[in-house]
């Protein structure tokens, strides 16, 4: 059953939000959505643009799980986004490209930030957070960005409200956690393999002292990108910013 979905009017960040709720001993776990966002925050401290009717929210769930473990689910995230955004629109349009932005007709149309601590009562807890353009695109972005709006089904009439967005993200999202938590890793990790093209062929990664460029050979078991180098060596990436295709 998906988690309960609290909606705020406003807070500075969702995972703001769930980082004190859990620091005070909130376990979750529990959907923390906003209405508007005052200081939105994306990867490597990037700010997160949450305009009105977009949708912004955060799981707080508790695991007894190791860090490794819980990060996994950066890949279960990606495919609740996904899903979500096959309800609205043509179900072609929508690609995942490493490790976890989701594309909309080849732009991004989502970002996910996962982050962790302690537990006071044991484990750890987890926020993860979920930003969806549903209604508006922004602009002067890094990389093109794009909105559910944009790309509607023939017969879908709008995108989602913000709220119902989160309730749908909360049903998606359920169903793959349940996954992972009765099978496993493999399951997810073949499910995002399935919608994330790119993973073999023209491959540049652009990690925090350097930039690689070489050839996408799939993924490691834990979901770490492959790069072959032109010289034979194989580097194993588990964060940075990659391009695949043309745009290497």
């Amino acid at each position: 059953m998906a988690a309960p979905v609290l909606i705020l009017e406003e807070t500075d960040s969702t995972n703001a939000e769930a980082r004190r709720r859990a620091e005070a001993g909130e376990a979750g776990p529990l959907w923390i959505a906003a209405r508007r966002q005052t200081a939105g925050r994306g990867r490597r401290g990037r700010a997160w643009d949450s305009r009105d009717g977009n949708l912004a929210s955060t799981l707080l769930l508790t695991l007894n799980r190791s860090p490794a473990e819980a990060a996994q689910l950066t890949f279960a995230a990606a495919l609740a986004v996904a899903d979500l955004l096959d309800r609205y629109v043509p179900s072609t349009l929508v690609s995942i490209k490493w490790p976890n932005d989701v594309l909309l007709d080849g732009r991004k149309s989502s970002g996910i930030l996962i982050e962790s601590g302690p537990a006071p009562s044991g484990g750890l807890w987890l926020a993860v957070g979920i930003g969806v353009n549903l209604s508006h695109a922004p602009e002067g972005t890094e990389r093109p960005a794009t909105c559910i709006a944009e790309h509607l089904r023939h017969d879908v009439a709008a995108a989602p409200s913000a709220e119902e967005g989160a309730r749908m993200l909360a049903e998606t999202f359920d169903a793959w956690l349940e996954r992972w938590s009765r099978l496993g890793f493999q399951p997810v990790l073949d499910a995002w393999v399935a919608r994330t093209p790119g993973l073999f062929g023209p491959c540049t990664a652009r990690l925090s002292h350097e930039t690689l460029t070489g050839t996408a050979d799939g993924v490691e078991a834990d979901g770490a990108l492959r790069l072959k180098l032109p010289d034979g060596t194989l580097r194993v990436i588990s964060a940075g910013d990659v391009f695949f295709g043309e745009a290497a």
